[in-house]
Formats: C-alpha cells, sequence, structure tokens
C-alpha cells in the first residue's frame, strides 16, 4: 500500500469554506501523540524510514486507540509517497515495551490536533501541530507504484481547489521540521 501526500502550510479559515464548495464530508476531529522510534542498527532520519506509536483520542468523546505504523522511504521528488504499512494495537505500552525490548529508542513526540474531510476517494487534513503551525494535507491511497502519479496529479488538483498553491508544498515530515526547528 502506498499513501500518496501533499502537504503546504496554510490558514484553515478559507480552506473550510472550500471545503464546503467541493461537498466535502466532514469524518473526524482527534488528538493525535505520535512516538517515534529510531532502530538500533541504522538511523531512521538517514534512511528516510518512520517507526511510530500513534495514540489517537476523538475531540468530540470516545476512547483512545492505538496504531502502529512503519513508513519506508519517499518514492518520488514530488510528494511524500512513502509505501506504509500500519496495524491496530491493543496496549500502546505494551507495543512501546516491545519496541524497547528490541533495542528502538524513542526519538520524539509530535502532538497535534486534525480535522479530516473525505472528497470523493481522497482525504483533506487540517492540521494543527504543537510547535509548528496549522497544515493542510491531501492524501489517498494507492495499491501499486504505478498509480502514484495519477494520484498525486488528482491531490495536485484537489489543492488549486482549495485555494492552495502546490508549488508551496511541504516534502518534510512533521517529526522532521520539529527537529529542524530544535537545532535552530
Amino acid at each position: 500500500m502506498y499513501e500518496v501526500e501533499l502537504k503546504v502550510r496554510a490558514d484553515h479559515g478559507g480552506v473550510r469554506e472550500r471545503l464546503g464548495e467541493a461537498d466535502a464530508e466532514r469524518e473526524r476531529a482527534v488528538r493525535q501523540v505520535d512516538t517515534y522510534y529510531d532502530a538500533p542498527d541504522r538511523s531512521f532520519a538517514e534512511t528516510d524510514e518512520a517507526l511510530r506509536i500513534r495514540r489517537q483520542t476523538p475531540l468530540e468523546g470516545g476512547g483512545e486507540t492505538v496504531e502502529l505504523t512503519y513508513k519506508g522511504p519517499k518514492v518520488d521528488d514530488a510528494s511524500k509517497t512513502r509505501e506504509e504499512h500500519e496495524t491496530g494495537v491493543a496496549d500502546g505500552d505494551a507495543a512501546a515495551a516491545v519496541l524497547r525490548g528490541l533495542g528502538y529508542e524513542a526519538a520524539a513526540t509530535v502532538r497535534k490536533e486534525r480535522e479530516r474531510y473525505a472528497v470523493g476517494e481522497d482525504h483533506v487534513t487540517l492540521d494543527r501541530v504543537a510547535g509548528l503551525d496549522t497544515f493542510v494535507e491531501v492524501e489517498t491511497e494507492v495499491e501499486r507504484g504505478s498509480a502514484v502519479p495519477a494520484a498525486r496529479d488528482r491531490l495536485t488538483d484537489l489543492l488549486e481547489r482549495l485555494g492552495l498553491d502546490p508549488a508551496t508544498g511541504i516534502r518534510t515530515s512533521y517529526l522532521g521540521l520539529l527537529l529542524e526547528d530544535s537545532r535552530e
């Protein structure tokens, strides 16, 4: 599975209006705490990979869910497209203990609030990331790498429909942006 994603820094006000015009369906609003891990045998920052435990809580009530995710290196120079494998876990603390037991160390934590909308088969996410700013992500999933270019083109069109400039896209992850800010 490939996650095809484009991300820009943007104010959410105008985007919300355009989402209404695009007949977007609001799916959910959540708070996410993502803990990223580094491997004992290589640096994921150097290999452009990511391993995380995500704890997610709905803003409108409800219980926490936890997911374990591996993201491979980016597959193109025009987006944040990566091969991705994700699974739910019943106990986030136990999953973290398994990773620590295997020699993985927590590297950093990213905290954000997200509103997610569906526009056809694609998704638009309005993110407010602690310590950074507000962002808009458009994304979809495809089964095969050969489907990535068409999906990326469709997402570029969606960004434009939302009044955003795809040329201002950011390929750096939130983790990378936070780490860059901490070095400055």
